[in-house]
């Protein structure tokens, strides 16, 4: 297997940088969720955002979903909104990670933002996690006017399994006949569980070959290694991406998604789908996360931001930045 080739700027802040597991796996994955929480309490988000946390019915058979709505204390009238999902191979991470991204994306676009406290496997393995996401988006749509959001301009994003999640979304809403979606923002996401690309048999940094076998595992179960994965599992699988909002697909050289995110992307544009698609050379997975200083990551906020400002139909305030 041929080593990647790593931005100097993202190498040299990996070389330094303690990860909090080498292994994810049932020995470790409450350890990660706890400090994970640890670090989110440290988090000093402004007061130009208000922050609302609204328990809503989840799905049939389900607990309570929690939300946590994001909208700036100066934004008038019915806005757009971005309904976000959490990453962490759909076994860590927390809605309560997101404030501060969220926060700069409500400033510069003028926007709502809603991040979704899903359920994780192992524990709760699919369909719960999309279930629950699914009920929270539900509830966004319906209760859009007493959120101060505009339903013709909702649409879903996340990054990693949040992104893996988001496009299971945009498939169950067209499937189910809504809620109507106006686009979908996929930062490197999890796709594909068959492993069965190139990229993803590689060696690369944050997030290995070992963790994505035990994401999948720990998210599908008995499903996994079986041709009976559903596409709201694994999107990648979907035999029709017809009828889906447009997309934005982005994700580094070296990362192990890089070649089930680019193929996804050519289908989607095959598919008539609007699609932007970028390859950021020498960008390992969560590398805005990781190295937020460096230009790759300066460079996909400001991509992202942009891209949502044209989507959305919002006046873009910032850069990004």
């Amino acid at each position: 297997m041929t080593e990647q080739w790593i931005d100097p700027e993202i190498a040299e802040v990996l070389a330094a940088t303690a990860l909090p597991f080498e292994v994810l796996g049932d020995h470790n994955v409450g350890a990660v969720r706890r400090a994970q929480l640890e670090a989110a309490a440290l988090l000093q988000p402004s007061a130009a955002v208000a922050r609302t946390d609204h328990t809503v019915p989840g799905p049939a058979g389900g607990p309570d979903v929690v939300l946590r709505v994001h909208r700036p204390v100066d934004l008038d009238g019915p806005a757009p909104c971005l309904y976000w999902v959490h990453g962490g191979g759909y076994v860590i991470g927390s809605y309560r990670t997101e404030d501060l991204r969220l926060e700069r994306l409500c400033l510069d676009l003028g926007c709502v933002a809603v991040a979704v406290d899903y359920r994780l496997a192992p524990e709760t393995p699919y369909p719960g996690p999309m279930e629950d996401c699914y009920a929270g988006l539900a509830w966004v749509a319906a209760q859009a006017p007493a959120l101060g959001v505009d339903p013709g301009r909702l649409g879903v994003g996340g990054g990693s399994a949040g992104a893996g999640l988001a496009a299971a979304l945009s498939l169950a809403a067209r499937d189910r006949g809504g809620p109507a979606l106006a686009f979908q923002l996929l930062v490197y996401p999890m796709l594909d569980d068959r492993g069965a690309t190139r990229s993803s048999g590689w060696a690369a940094p944050v997030w290995s070959p070992a963790n994505n076998r035990y994401g999948w595992q720990a998210y599908l179960g008995d499903c996994y290694g079986t041709d009976h994965v559903p596409a709201t599992a694994a999107p990648a699988r979907a035999d029709d991406l017809a009828g889906l909002p447009p997309a934005f697909v982005g994700v580094g050289s070296a990362d192990l998604f890089v070649d089930e995110d680019v193929a996804y992307a050519h289908r989607l544009l095959h598919a008539g789908v609007p699609t932007e698609l970028h390859v950021y050379a020498g960008a390992v997975h969560g590398f805005e996360t990781i190295t937020p200083a460096a230009a790759l990551a300066v460079r996909l906020r400001r991509d992202v931001t942009e891209w949502l400002g044209r989507v959305m139909g919002a006046g873009v305030t910032g850069a990004g930045e």
